[in-house]
């Protein structure tokens, strides 16, 4: 793990820098994605809700749309699916607990499952191990944002 200007960030995950958002190869081929500590932040410590877009289970989401909504007391708005491919579940966890986000958003914190379409190819525009904490450090200094 790595503290990037006050930010955890896993260097084993795969990260849209730009969108705050980051996923998860699991054994079984699909991907489990999240916010990062980072938007976690920037979206307050008082969630009020993490709704996984159910109409969109069992979907083909495009990377950069959203598979879910976040809303605290400073902010509604989207969590960008950080691949293109079909929406499998949310965390259910979330419904009473969307807090948990914040508190561990790398492990019972994560947002939604997605099978890739084509993970090769899309793994390729993503950040990941050294180079991507150092792009994400990049975008936490141009953007002055601390955790």
């Amino acid at each position: 793990m790595s503290d990037v200007r006050g930010c955890n960030l896993p260097e084993d995950l795969y990260y849209l820098v730009e969108k705050h958002v980051w996923a998860k190869p699991m054994e079984d081929g699909t991907l489990r994605v999240g916010m990062t500590a980072v938007a976690a932040k920037l979206a307050g410590s008082n969630l009020a809700g993490v709704t996984v877009k159910a109409k969109n289970i069992g979907q083909e989401v495009a990377q950069g749309k959203s598979v879910a909504t976040v809303e605290s007391s400073k902010f509604v708005g989207p969590v960008p699916a950080p691949v293109t491919g079909v929406l499998l579940r949310g965390n259910e966890k979330l419904a009473s607990d969307p807090n948990i986000v914040s508190r561990d958003p790398y492990g019972e914190g994560w947002i939604a499952e997605i099978k890739p379409a084509n993970w090769e190819a899309d793994k390729g525009s993503l950040s990941t191990g050294a180079e991507g904490i150092a792009a994400y450090q990049a975008k936490l200094e141009a953007d002055n944002i601390s955790c």
